[in-house]
């Protein structure tokens, strides 16, 4: 009897244990992931202005004749690099004006890159090099007839090449809004040094993929979309790596028939608006899905999580305000931040017209 009691006691002394332990995972799955502890880390891009004491390790205005640029867009390529997709991109002429923006600098490119192995964050981004004539090619036209420039909105390594997501802006509105003839993809299979267009995969001027972030898991591409500008919802979409060129493959979420195969207009919102410049990740650490965006009505960077990327997403957590960083747009997290509490992530702000690499502590909600 003795040896049972105590065989007994095992029992409901480890099943209370277990109990425990799922309690506890039961409540952290509940809870939401907050950033704190933002820090400006260094200068990404441009060059350092007076009185600045952030580290510029990159020097791009004099080594890559890159003055001025934004976005900063980071995706994971082969051999350790990480590829950073910038957008309107000026000479060594460029200067900071009172507007922000580029100004009147010259030699005007839609779109550069810049590569990195530089593992070691805590003392800022350093390029290994940078491809920094236009890529994606544009016109220019400015009268709002045709391809005023080539913006990237997302780029990943699939299927052994790398792509980038762009935009084929037409004209730029008001404050978070313009409008596009188009969005589709360029691809480079010799690490990011030459691309061409991939004619199999495009989108409308309408789209709710016109503006899109990737994230792969599992064998599957997720991708996560808007429509043109800063104040349209999102919308979600996968496919298969091999697949990324065969679009007729693509499946979008529905709310009520789940994943549906070729058939965009199916795909319903994930997050209410408004959303601009998205950067997705899945979280290893926490596991969980990340996604970082630009709030333009609150004038906030702000982070979101789930563990199910088809939602419930969490309430917006503030990752950085205008207040404190005046004309901030872009949260584009690097790939390092993808197993870590240690979030870092390309900021972009349109006075100085430049990128910033920002750091934010992760944690669970309390």
């Amino acid at each position: 009897m003795l040896k049972n009691k105590y065989i007994r006691s095992g029992i409901l002394i480890a099943a209370g244990s277990l109990l425990s332990v799922s309690f506890y995972a039961f409540i952290a799955a509940k809870r939401d992931i907050v950033p704190f502890n933002l820090e400006r880390i260094s200068r990404v891009t441009g060059k350092s202005i007076s009185g600045e004491t952030l580290p510029n390790p990159n020097r791009t205005n004099e080594l890559y004749n890159v003055g001025g640029t934004d976005l900063g867009i980071a995706w994971k390529m082969r051999n350790g690099k990480v590829g950073f997709f910038f957008g309107d991109t000026y000479g060594t002429d460029f200067k900071v004006v009172n507007e922000g923006g580029p100004g009147n600098a010259g030699d005007w490119r839609s779109n550069v890159l810049g590569l990195s192995t530089d593992k070691n964050l805590k003392d800022g981004l350093t390029f290994d090099g940078m491809v920094s004539h236009q890529i994606v090619p544009s016109p220019h036209i400015i009268d709002g007839t045709g391809s005023h420039t080539t913006i990237p909105t997302a780029a990943i390594h699939a299927a052994g090449a790398d792509y980038v997501h762009y935009m084929d802006v037409r004209k730029w509105g008001g404050i978070g809004s313009w409008t596009t003839n188009y969005s589709g993809l360029y691809k480079s299979t010799d690490n990011g040094q030459n691309w061409v267009k991939c004619t199999e995969v495009g989108f409308g001027a309408l789209s709710n993929f016109a503006q899109v972030t990737y994230a792969k898991k599992d064998g599957f591409v997720y991708m996560i979309g808007t429509v043109p500008g800063r104040w349209g919802s999102a919308h979600l979409a996968r496919f298969k790596e091999a697949d990324i060129l065969k679009q007729q493959e693509y499946e979008y979420w529905n709310n009520t028939r789940g994943w549906v195969k070729n058939e965009e207009n199916s795909a319903d919102v994930i997050i209410d608006a408004p959303l601009g410049e998205l950067s997705l990740a899945f979280n290893k650490k926490f596991k969980r899905w990340v996604i970082t965006y630009l709030n333009e009505k609150k004038a906030e960077i702000v982070l979101r999580d789930t563990e199910n990327i088809n939602g419930p997403w969490s309430t917006e957590k503030t990752l950085a305000k205008a207040t404190e960083y005046p004309g901030l747009y872009g949260a584009f997290m690097h790939p390092a931040s993808e197993n870590s509490d240690e979030l870092y992530f390309l900021m972009s702000m349109w006075k100085p017209y430049n990128v910033f690499l920002m750091k934010a502590r992760l944690k669970f909600a309390d």
